[in-house]
């Protein structure tokens, strides 16, 4: 049997190089790229992926794929694909970071439990957090607004054409910043109404020298922590809002950069 070596030249330019970007992305996006869903899956569904969106995709040019420089050009889209996937993980960082503080200033800051998404330990409410924002991503068609980024980067990032500028590696790394920053917004309703109420009991031990305040403070304040957590649900949504738009908006961003 004898391969035409054109059509392989042309195969890897239109279902292989598209793939390593898509599989890219897959791997380093929240719930999807996690060690819930099995490699093979996710290898599946790269593939599914590809095979959908090779047809409607920019003509890629020729590349021989036993040459060197075809190897530099699958290093650039596993590079675009895993800094897509990457820069949407900054959203489930904000709420573990909000977790922290908020499980930190109740007394929950030692409950940890290990996280079977990322395989490290986090507090409890950060766990908390965590699952809400899987739950919403999900519910509100996160993973398919993803596919629509990939297939989109396409035609702004074409295949072997150009990559990701070094400005915004560079911004991406400063984006620590905002995470923290948005992280301490969730925690500071909590923070602030638990602050109070170690004032008080703080006032409380110096009128009062002879209260025991370590056996009361402690498990009023974690069930008052509790309560907080609860009445700040109502606007978790609309947190989650502001803080996926802001993500998927630095995404395109990027790709326009």
């Amino acid at each position: 049997m004898l391969v035409d070596l054109s059509s392989l030249q042309a195969l890897v330019g239109i279902y292989l190089l598209p793939l390593f970007r898509i599989s890219a992305m897959l791997m380093a996006m929240p719930i999807i790229g996690t060690r819930l869903v099995a490699v093979r899956v996710r290898l599946s569904l790269a593939l599914a992926i590809t095979v959908l969106l090779a047809p409607i995709l920019p003509e890629p040019p020729v590349y021989d794929p036993f040459s060197l420089g075809t190897w530099f050009v699958v290093a650039r889209e596993i590079l675009i694909g895993a800094f897509i996937g990457f820069t949407l993980q900054l959203l489930l960082e904000v709420f573990i970071i909000g977790g922290q503080m908020i499980s930190n200033q109740m007394g929950l800051g030692f409950a940890s439990m290990t996280d079977p998404a990322n395989g490290t330990s986090v507090v409890v409410l950060s766990q908390f957090y965590l699952i809400l924002v899987m739950l919403l991503f999900m519910l509100m068609n996160g993973h398919l607004v993803m596919i629509e980024i990939i297939t989109e980067s396409f035609y702004v990032l074409p295949v072997g054409q150009s990559t990701i500028a070094s400005d915004s590696l560079w911004h991406l790394v400063l984006q620590g910043g905002w995470m923290l920053a948005a992280g301490t917004l969730i925690a500071l309703p909590a923070v602030t109404a638990l602050l109070v109420v170690n004032f008080a009991f703080g006032v409380m031990t110096k009128a009062a020298p002879q209260l025991n305040i370590f056996a009361i403070g402690f498990p009023f304040t974690m069930l008052f922590g509790i309560l907080i957590v609860y009445l700040s649900l109502s606007g978790f949504v609309g947190q989650y809002d502001e803080f996926a738009r802001y993500v998927l908006d630095l995404i395109g961003s990027y790709l326009r950069a």
